[in-house]
């Protein structure tokens, strides 16, 4: 039996994927035109990608904005991300300050998820994620490569670590080069989901070419989807409405 999460309403890991909106401005009057925007649409979840944030680098002017987003998304489960620069993200930070900046977040208790990237080291992932329990929220473990498409074992294998390091979820997302490296995402999120999974899991296979990857999780066994609102935060998102009518079509068939 796999565990799922219920997190403000949301249960994720059964039915439909649920949809992610993104969070992606760089003032902070513009974050708060983006979570009022975002409230006239229907999703699930949202994700801040801070690493947008030209404040990012103030961890007081963060956690500021994030109870600003906070009170106009009251009851919206919301993931915390810093992508870093190598990972597709907008800025580099160090080390210290990337652990540090998530901790102080997750003290906080303002978001439900945290984001953290499967390629640091290990025992700073361990830390972080024995603080982020400890203050009662969920942790996404994630990989992405904006390159390539790794074979199958590899995928399988990066999901089964983040598993075995205590991600809540584990998540990774890759680009294709050809539909074949699309149905080897594919094929891989159902060996994942069917074999070792003991609780949910994101895959996507970015870019147009992936598109199929986004629509087709409840298939496969993805549990959450990305949708662009106002702007996307990655190449292949499709808007909201129109990835919520294809989840309904497709849940309604299975």
């Amino acid at each position: 039996m796999k565990k799922v999460i219920k997190v403000r309403g949301i249960t994720i890991g059964e039915g439909a994927p649920k949809i992610c909106v993104p969070l992606v401005g760089r003032t902070l009057t513009d974050l708060i035109e983006e979570a009022q925007f975002l409230k006239t649409l229907e999703f699930d979840l949202v994700e801040w990608r801070v690493d947008f944030f030209e404040n990012v680098e103030q961890i007081e002017k963060v956690k500021d904005a994030f109870s600003q987003i906070r009170t106009i998304l009251n009851e919206a489960p919301i993931i915390f991300t810093f992508r870093s620069k190598r990972e597709g993200g907008e800025k580099e930070v160090s080390n210290q300050f990337y652990f540090e900046l998530n901790k102080a977040v997750a003290q906080s208790g303002l978001a439900d998820f945290i984001d953290v990237e499967l390629f640091n080291e290990e025992n700073d992932i361990q830390s972080l994620i024995e603080y982020v329990h400890k203050s009662e929220t969920f942790i996404i473990v994630s990989n992405h490569d904006f390159n390539k498409t790794p074979p199958k074992e590899e995928i399988v294998a990066r999901l089964c670590r983040a598993q075995e390091l205590g991600g809540d979820i584990p998540k990774i997302a890759v680009m294709p080069s050809s539909m074949e490296d699309v149905l080897t995402l594919l094929d891989a999120t159902n060996t994942m989901y069917k074999e070792y999974a003991d609780r949910p899991i994101i895959t996507i296979s970015m870019g147009g070419q992936g598109l199929i990857s986004r629509m087709a999780g409840e298939v496969f066994g993805s549990s959450i989807t990305f949708a662009s609102a106002k702007k996307a935060s990655a190449p292949g998102q499709v808007a909201v409405e129109e990835l919520k009518r294809v989840l309904n079509i497709l849940h309604s068939n299975l």
